[in-house]
C-alpha cells in the first residue's frame, strides 16, 4: 500500500517560527518583508539569516493580493537577451531590491501584441508597478496603461507630454549625434541601416534624426532596410554587401545597433575593404563586445544602468518609499554618449 501523500504546505515554516529564531516578534519579522525600511540594518542581518537557515518562504497569496500588490514591480522589455537592456535591468532589479521589492520580468520580443499579452498577465496580478519600454504600444496596451490604478513608467525614450512617468532619452537625437559625427569627420555619403526586428520603432526615430541631419547639411540619406526576420549579425552582413554594390559606395554607414554593425564589419572585412579607409562604421548601444572588434567599433552608449537605477527610484518615490528628489522631469532626462574608436 503505498504512503498517503504529504499535504501540500504541511510542514511549512511559519513566520512565527522565524520571529522564534531571532527573538523578536512575528509583527517585526512581517515588517522585515513589508516595510524593510522601518527595521534596523543589524535585525535585518538578522533575519535575513534565519530565514535563509529555515527556509522560510513568505505566503503571499495567503496574506491577500494586497501584500503581493506590495512587493512586486513588473517590467516589459523587448529582448530580455539582448545585451543593450541587461544593465537597465539589473539597475532596475538591485534598486527596487535594496527596498523590498522585486522585479518580475517579461519580454515582447517588439511585438506589440506580445507586450500587450503581457501587460494584461502583469495588471492581472495588480503589481506594485509596471514598467514598459518605449511610447510604441497597441491600443489594447494604451487603454490598460492609462486605466491602471498603479504608478507607469516608459523607459528608453523620453515624451513628457505623455501622461505615464518617462525615463530616457530622445532617439531622435541620437540619430543627429551620430550624422554630425560623420559629417564632422568628411563624411558626405553616409547611410543608415534599420533593425531587421520590424518593431523596433525607436530605431525609427533614430533613422529619421539622421535623415534630417543628412539633408540639412546638403546631402541626400540612403537607408537600407534588411530582408525582416534575419538574425542581426546576417542581417548586417546583407547591408554590407548591398552597399557596397551601389556607385558610388556610401564612405560612412550607421547600423541601427551595435549586433547590425558588427555583422557588417565583419562581412566587410572578408570581402577586404579596408575599413575605416573605405568606409567608416558605426553602432548604437556600446554592448560588450564593441571594444574588442577589430577595428573596434565608434558607436553611441545609451545609459541603461541609469535608466533602471532612476525608473526603479520614480517607482519607489511614487509608492511613498522614497521621498521625491525635486526636479523630477529633468532627472529623468539622459545624456547618450559618442565613443569614438577605430572604426570611424
Amino acid at each position: 500500500m503505498s504512503s498517503p501523500r504529504k499535504r501540500r504546505g504541511a510542514g511549512r515554516v511559519t513566520l512565527s517560527a522565524v520571529a522564534e529564531r531571532v527573538g523578536v516578534s512575528a509583527i517585526t519579522v512581517s515588517r522585515y518583508f513589508n516595510q524593510p525600511e522601518q527595521v534596523s540594518e543589524e535585525l535585518r542581518g538578522r533575519i535575513e539569516t534565519a530565514v535563509a537557515e529555515l527556509g522560510y518562504v513568505p505566503n503571499l497569496v495567503a496574506g491577500g493580493l494586497a501584500s503581493a500588490r506590495g512587493r512586486i514591480v513588473g517590467m516589459v522589455i523587448p529582448n530580455i537577451s539582448g545585451p543593450i537592456f541587461a544593465n537597465t535591468i539589473q539597475g532596475f532589479s538591485d534598486t527596487l531590491a535594496r527596498h523590498g521589492y522585486q522585479l518580475l520580468l517579461a519580454s515582447s520580443y517588439f511585438s506589440e501584441e506580445q507586450e500587450e499579452s503581457a501587460v494584461r498577465a502583469f495588471l492581472g496580478w495588480s503589481p506594485a508597478a509596471l514598467v514598459v519600454t518605449s511610447h510604441f504600444h497597441s491600443p489594447g496596451t494604451e487603454k490598460m496603461l492609462a486605466e491602471a490604478d498603479v504608478p507607469i513608467v516608459e523607459v528608453w525614450d523620453y515624451q513628457p507630454e505623455r501622461a505615464p512617468m518617462q525615463v530616457g532619452f530622445l532617439h531622435r537625437d541620437v540619430g543627429v549625434a551620430a550624422a554630425r559625427y560623420l559629417l564632422d569627420k568628411g563624411h558626405t555619403r553616409i547611410a543608415f541601416v534599420q533593425n531587421s526586428a520590424a518593431g523596433d520603432f525607436s530605431a525609427l526615430d533614430r533613422r529619421d534624426g539622421y535623415a534630417d541631419t543628412l539633408r540639412a547639411a546638403g546631402h541626400e540619406p540612403w537607408v537600407f532596410v534588411p530582408s525582416s526576420g534575419l538574425a542581426p549579425f546576417e542581417a548586417g552582413k546583407q547591408a554590407m554587401e548591398a552597399l557596397m554594390k551601389r556607385s558610388p559606395r556610401p564612405d560612412a554607414i550607421i547600423f541601427a545597433n551595435d549586433n547590425l554593425a558588427a555583422g557588417g564589419l565583419l562581412a566587410g572585412q572578408r570581402a577586404g575593404l579596408d575599413l575605416p579607409g573605405d568606409c567608416a562604421v558605426m553602432g548604437f548601444g556600446d554592448y560588450p563586445f564593441a571594444e574588442m572588434l577589430l577595428p573596434s567599433l565608434t558607436t553611441i552608449r545609451p545609459p541603461a544602468l541609469e535608466i533602471g537605477e532612476r525608473a526603479a527610484t520614480r517607482v519607489l518615490e511614487a509608492l511613498g518609499v522614497l521621498p521625491v528628489e525635486g526636479e523630477v522631469e529633468r532627472l529623468n532626462l539622459l545624456d547618450c554618449q559618442v565613443i569614438a574608436r577605430e572604426s570611424a
